[in-house]
């Protein structure tokens, strides 16, 4: 039994390498491009990638592996792996052919749209700006609804993905997608419901008094009364950051630095070198690119990318912080494993060490350690970090709170009024207003609704991994010294050892366990932000 799985593996790999090295190449390319051409070969590419998973005799063989004991953790964990990845697309390939090539249609819109005000188009950048340094209510009310024209463009087929991937799980028993999603991805989805509860009543009393602070700040900013502020006055198209409230401005400890360096020295300090990774990177503005960020990795062999669209400010800063963190995960995995075992655990717990660094950009310690202000300066600001950094973090899980809860039910139920479901759960989970009379898509304005479905709760699992593994550094590796871990060499070692090296091999519970000592718990990240 162990030498024919072992040649189905071999066979497999073969297979696989290739392809899905010239599909994640493509979509790297068109992503930079914004054309249609090189979208089209990205689509085909991802369809031919698709097939190998949508085998159904492979898929067969596969079910004798999975329940089979090899006496070997690396055989057992590769058949666990595999099953999962082909579970997922064992439906109709006309099916999969057709999501493949609506969600790519999505997905060049996306990247190609430029929200309009007054007849002038400008970027998601330039709309950022303005919602958060114009204090025109008027004008505010203009850019913040130009930033929902996307959900207008793309919500039918938005409803049509969701109809057609509810009816690909289907085919393979699922109650839905998002029940499929969670369950392949070896997620229990009553425990997520639980544990969302749980962080909804973690939460909720201190985002409440965050909340009213805000209130405060903003009503006197912009000269309104408490009761008609509007989701537009808060500096972010959707509340999913928390605004600028206290006396510190972070974006100018970072206006005169070159951002990029900044990332290269913190990554080399810690043994984690990244001057490869920048390398073949693409990090500033051009037209028609993909206007957000992300990492990839192109070959599970080294070749690892980020793509930015960097500015000399406080939030660029924390996004070229979080997307390396992704990608010296990606670089010092175990490359001697097989290919299907050769990333992260899962996709929260490279999220973990995303949010882990993403997180110094707000920290006192770390600014003086990387842009040289004094430490007389340091503390006068501590206070003030700590509190955005809680401000950020608080409104964000309640962001989250939404957006998990959303997706659950617009699989659920795709035929519900989801213009009215998207505010009652923004009214009951963000304490924002609804805007009096607004029926419109605003949900399907974000990008990871549309074409990431089923992956926004792992950020949350991501920023709790976060906090357990900072209280472990922390306690372990710092021994009263700087909590930025610049130049800290031995922190980087332990995260390269214990968590980035070992890969898929071990299912993510394993992996924080054998790193941390303990399971999985939100009291970490309560420690931090509510009880601290």
């Amino acid at each position: 039994m162990k030498d024919k799985f072992r040649h189905f593996v071999q066979e497999f790999e073969n297979e696989v390498t290739d392809l899905s090295k010239e599909a994640t190449l493509a979509y790297f390319d068109a992503s930079i491009s914004g054309k249609e051409d090189d979208f089209r070969r990205a689509s085909e590419l991802q369809h031919k990638l698709s097939l190998l998973f949508a085998d159904k005799e492979k898929f067969e063989e596969l079910k004798i592996y999975k329940d089979y004991d090899f006496g070997d953790p690396v055989l057992n964990r590769q058949a666990e792996r595999l099953y999962n990845e082909f579970a997922g697309t064992q439906f109709n390939p006309e099916l999969l052919e057709k999501i493949i090539k609506l969600s790519a249609t999505v997905e060049e819109q996306f990247s190609v749209f430029r929200a309009e005000v007054d007849g002038v188009k400008y970027t998601d950048n330039q709309i950022d700006d303005v919602l958060q340094d114009s204090e025109d209510s008027e004008q505010l009310q203009k850019f913040w609804e130009a930033s929902k024209q996307i959900g207008a463009v793309v919500k039918d087929d938005v409803i049509k993905l969701v109809k057609m991937r509810n009816e690909a799980a289907r085919e393979l028993g699922f109650e839905n997608h998002h029940t499929m999603s969670l369950t392949l991805s070896e997620q229990d989805p009553a425990e997520l419901d639980r544990l969302f509860d749980e962080l909804d009543k973690l939460t909720r009393d201190e985002f409440a008094k965050l909340k009213s602070e805000i209130d405060n700040f903003l009503s006197k900013k912009y000269n309104a009364p408490v009761d008609d502020l509007m989701p537009w006055h808060y500096q972010d198209k959707f509340f999913q950051q928390g605004p600028k409230i206290y006396s510190v401005d972070l974006d100018r400890y970072y206006m005169n630095e070159d951002i990029v360096k900044l990332t290269r020295d913190y990554y080399n300090g810690l043994g984690m070198n990244i001057d490869d990774l920048l390398e073949k990177s693409d990090l500033f503005e051009k037209e028609g690119k993909y206007q957000h960020a992300y990492c990839t990795d192109i070959d599970r062999s080294g070749d690892v990318r980020v793509v930015c669209n960097v500015k000399p400010n406080y939030r660029w800063t924390g996004t070229m912080l979080h997307e390396y963190g992704h990608a010296v995960y990606d670089k010092y995995v175990n490359k001697d494993l097989p290919w299907i075992l050769r990333e992260h655990s899962h996709i929260f717990t490279t999220e973990a060490i995303a949010m882990l660094f993403g997180r110094m950009a707000a920290n006192p310690d770390w600014i003086k350690d990387m842009t040289g202000i004094s430490e007389e300066e340091k503390n006068e600001i501590a206070s003030d970090c700590f509190n955005s950094l809680k401000l950020e973090q608080l409104t964000f899980s309640r962001w989250v709170q939404v957006i998990y809860r959303f997706e659950r039910a617009m699989y659920a139920y795709p035929d519900l009024d989801l213009n009215a479901l998207w505010w009652e759960l923004v009214e009951k989970y963000q304490m924002l207003k609804k805007p009096a009379g607004r029926n419109a898509p605003d949900w399907a304005a974000k990008i990871h609704i549309s074409l990431y479905p089923a992956y926004y709760h792992n950020y949350i699992l991501g920023e709790l991994t976060a906090s357990q593994l900072h209280s472990y550094i922390m306690k372990n590796y710092v021994n009263g010294g700087s909590t930025s871990l610049v130049n800290n060499k031995n922190a980087g070692k332990f995260l390269m050892d214990k968590f980035f090296y070992p890969g898929a091999l071990l299912h993510w519970s394993e992996l924080i366990k054998s790193s941390t000592g303990e399971e999985l718990t939100p009291k970490y990240y309560a420690e931090q932000f509510v009880h601290n």
